[in-house]
């Protein structure tokens, strides 16, 4: 996913004696660049799910290294295609302007051509779309329509004739396909059945997934309603996206009760990660604007630590 293309970014020189950075602070090699496009720290929410799916088949003896290492390449081109044709139509449709608060956007900064932008997203989806071919094989076709799915979605969320992103249905968005979709498929693909104890912890892996999207939005509330981006923060409002992100919270931290009978008490062993909850959620009240990007960053280690720790409760 990382390399999905090998495009000529388009870069201003950086000044002499600057370390490879632009005097804005953006880096000013072409494979920064491309880093800085896929957005590493969104990542989590494409290894959490296959990292959960693949120990709640590993709990029933059933897993298969190689489509769980096909599984994860997919999800994360995925994900990295999303964040490229993200890139793109938030600056073409103007959701992406100057007075952005989030990491910088590629496009919208004229680092990157958006055409160019543009192929790398098709061309990140079309190696998801091999490494699927690989997993139908394996698993099946409900496996090919999942995987197609999921690419058709990623593209979806901000682009095509009716954006879902834009109509505040991106947290549904990210909460089946990045928890339910991602977690059961990863599960299927290797033992051909999906058991309750998959389906459980998919569900909190989507919440701490859609929480993420949660403080994304919430930082950007007043930027997207002047572009006319109408996110489910935008139509909440801020309090409303807080109390969003508190029950959001409160799934993930009571769905491995709901494991126990299907697991042994090891399966709890994720409420060790609430700790981790407090400084992103202290910040998700006190601040706005650019100030909840620590939020944002705060909340994708906690999906990752609570992913792995969830994973070794299910294996364990």
């Amino acid at each position: 996913m990382q390399r999905a293309v090998q495009a000529s970014p388009v870069v201003v020189p950086a000044p002499e004696g600057d370390g490879g950075h632009h005097r804005d602070g953006v880096p000013s090699t072409s494979l920064r660049i491309w880093s800085l496009a896929a957005r590493p720290r969104t990542l989590t929410a494409a290894v959490a799910p296959v990292l959960v799916g693949t120990a709640a088949a590993a709990a029933y003896g059933a897993m298969r290294p190689l489509p769980a290492l096909a599984a994860l390449l997919a999800a994360v081109c995925i994900q990295i295609g999303t964040n490229f044709a993200n890139d793109y139509h938030d600056f073409q449709r103007g959701a992406d302007t100057h007075d952005r608060l989030g990491p910088r956007r590629v496009t919208q900064s004229g680092l990157v051509a958006p055409r160019t932008v543009r192929a790398a997203a098709l061309c990140t989806f079309g190696i998801a779309f091999v490494i699927g071919i690989y997993l139908a094989w394996v698993g099946g076709w409900p496996i090919l329509i999942t995987g197609i799915a999921s690419i058709i979605a990623g593209w979806a969320y901000t682009g095509g004739p009716w954006p879902f992103g834009y109509h505040g249905l991106g947290d549904v968005f990210v909460l089946v396909f990045f928890g339910l979709v991602a977690t059961a498929g990863t599960t299927y693909v290797q033992m051909h059945a999906v058991p309750a104890a998959s389906w459980i912890a998919a569900v909190p892996v989507g919440a701490l997934a859609t929480a993420i999207l949660a403080v994304n939005n919430l930082r950007d509330i007043a930027t997207d309603a002047r572009a006319g981006k109408r996110t489910l923060a935008v139509r909440l409002g801020p309090n409303g996206t807080r109390a969003e992100y508190v029950l959001l919270l409160v799934v993930a931290f009571a769905a491995p009760f709901a494991l126990l009978p299907f697991a042994r008490p090891w399966v709890l062993l994720p409420l060790a990660a609430a700790p981790l909850a407090a400084a992103p959620l202290r910040l998700v009240f006190r601040c706005k604007g650019a100030e909840l990007n620590a939020a944002l960053g705060g909340t994708a280690r906690l999906h990752l630590v609570y992913g792995v720790l969830l994973a070794a409760g299910l294996v364990l």
